[in-house]
């Protein structure tokens, strides 16, 4: 993968995270200032459900940060693309998709649970 699409991934990452940072702010702020009974409030979620979900939000976003990061330490050390469980190469095509892969499509296919049929 060429480093700057791998940093342009990193800033849209990083667009989301300041995005939610700034919704749980705004959500916090609001919550100081409203006095009403939101947890009674037929009209919609609650301010709690909502911090929940921003804050879910900006736990993953923060982790595919993290997975950006260790993918920018792999493409320096030589070893991006290279599949952490087999050793063999990860396509080009499931970089593209998922930059920050640690492993090869197959490898990824036989650590997911497989479905009761």
């Amino acid at each position: 993968m060429d480093p700057a699409a791998l940093d342009a991934e990193r800033a849209r990452v990083d667009g989301r995270l300041a995005s939610l940072r700034h919704e749980l702010a705004s959500l916090a702020e609001e919550q100081a200032l409203t006095s009403h009974d939101d947890e009674h409030d037929p009209e919609g979620v609650t301010i709690a459900v909502q911090r929940a979900q921003l804050q879910g939000l900006l736990a993953a976003a923060e982790r595919d940060r993290a997975e950006l990061d260790d993918a920018s330490r792999r493409l320096a050390d030589g070893s991006y693309g290279v599949c952490a469980e087999c050793g063999g190469p990860i396509a080009s095509e499931r970089l593209e998709a998922l930059p920050a892969a640690r492993t090869c499509i197959g490898c990824a296919d036989r650590r997911r649970p497989r479905s009761r049929r």
